[in-house]
């Protein structure tokens, strides 16, 4: 069974919004229960003035943060998404008492539900997928990649020219400076459960051999991709009793951890042998195929998701699939290949619903 609890003091908006919405979680098969040590949810209560976090004792544990307001703001995530980071949220509900709730998620998504009839059940099933899924972010490194692969090769090239072009074409947002909106309190806290010291956005990767791949790191730079073991990672595996992603390193580099969506990326190269590459863009086509919800990145569950839209494709190995309120993922022979398929059909501002 799920179990949910709340945190803050609320204010008599946000209370009312709480009880409503608890009372659907617990239709939906929740539990309240407030001593839980590692409960799937936290609905925090939190105050402009004060953005106070709920500390997370197990990776499971997401948090919503709650927010009331007097109005919408005109630019959601330049005024929200300070909130979400201090709380450190997995999303941040914005409330407008007899408005309705806006949703904010760490991949940038944003949209509203409005109130009314039914309303409290529509914010419970959006905030379901984040409070059901399961995280896939440990990492495993193994300081035993080959020697003549420290200075990358003809396929790193090709990513470095990737990002490169993906930056020429404004589709790299700026990675956000959590370093500069957390405390150190709260950064180091962040590190220790999340092992992330940065948040940045998009993802690359192709594939190294029948079981490997070159991918992206999290938080650097994606149109600077040079250093191996630093900006760029060998995933050989994904070990599922240790839900941790498999890295080879260079034993005298300092690795970063690789990109949250490694394991996306691995269920598709396992199951399509003919996919050379993929892509992941803050971005949009039109007609494409997308997920039914809006999952958190770096879960089991989004990797499934796309991993199903890309083998329901006419050609799962040149794959344009839709992440809700999020982006895309695209699957190609290389990333020169994708690149040349997709330059100026890409929409920059993702539909969200």
């Amino acid at each position: 069974m799920w179990t949910y609890l709340i945190h803050g003091e609320p204010t008599p908006g946000v209370a009312r919004l709480l009880e409503g919405v608890g009372r659907a979680l617990e239709a939906r098969g929740f539990r309240y229960s407030p001593e839980a040590e590692a409960p799937n949810l936290v609905l925090n209560a939190i105050t402009e003035e004060n953005p106070k976090p709920y500390r997370r004792r197990a990776q499971a544990t997401f948090v919503a943060s709650v927010l009331e307001l007097p109005r919408f703001p005109e630019e959601p995530i330049k005024e929200l998404y300070p909130y979400l980071v201090r709380a450190l949220s997995n999303v941040l509900l914005a409330y407008v008492p007899g408005e309705g709730a806006a949703f904010l998620t760490l991949e940038l998504g944003h949209y509203r539900e409005k109130e009314g009839e039914g309303f409290y059940e529509r914010v419970a099933e959006r905030l379901m997928p984040i409070a059901c899924s399961r995280l896939v972010i440990d990492n495993i490194f193994v300081p035993d990649l080959e020697p003549e692969l420290w200075e990358g090769d003809e396929l790193t090239e090709s990513m470095y020219r990737a990002g490169r072009k993906l930056k020429e074409w404004d589709l790299l947002p700026a990675p956000f400076p959590i370093e500069e909106i957390l405390p150190p309190e709260d950064l180091r806290h962040v590190k220790r459960l999340y092992g992330i010291g940065g948040l940045s956005y998009g993802n690359l990767s192709v594939r190294k051999d029948e079981r490997r791949f070159w991918m992206s790191a999290s938080g650097v730079d994606k149109a600077n991709l040079k250093v191996i073991g630093r900006d760029i990672l060998m995933v050989k595996d994904y070990d599922p009793e240790k839900n941790a992603i498999l890295l080879s390193v260079p034993p005298h580099v300092e690795p970063r951890r690789v990109s949250v969506d490694a394991i996306e990326h691995w269920m598709i190269y396992r199951e399509h042998p003919g996919v050379g590459a993929i892509l992941h863009v803050h971005a949009w086509m039109e007609g494409v195929p997308a997920t039914p919800f809006n999952y958190p990145c770096g879960t089991y569950e989004l990797a499934q998701a796309v991993a199903e839209k890309v083998r329901e494709a006419p050609d799962p190995t040149r794959a344009v699939v839709g992440l809700k309120n999020h982006g895309l993922t695209i699957t190609g022979r290389s990333l020169d290949e994708i690149l040349e398929r997709i330059e100026g059909k890409l929409v920059r501002t993702v539909p969200m619903s």
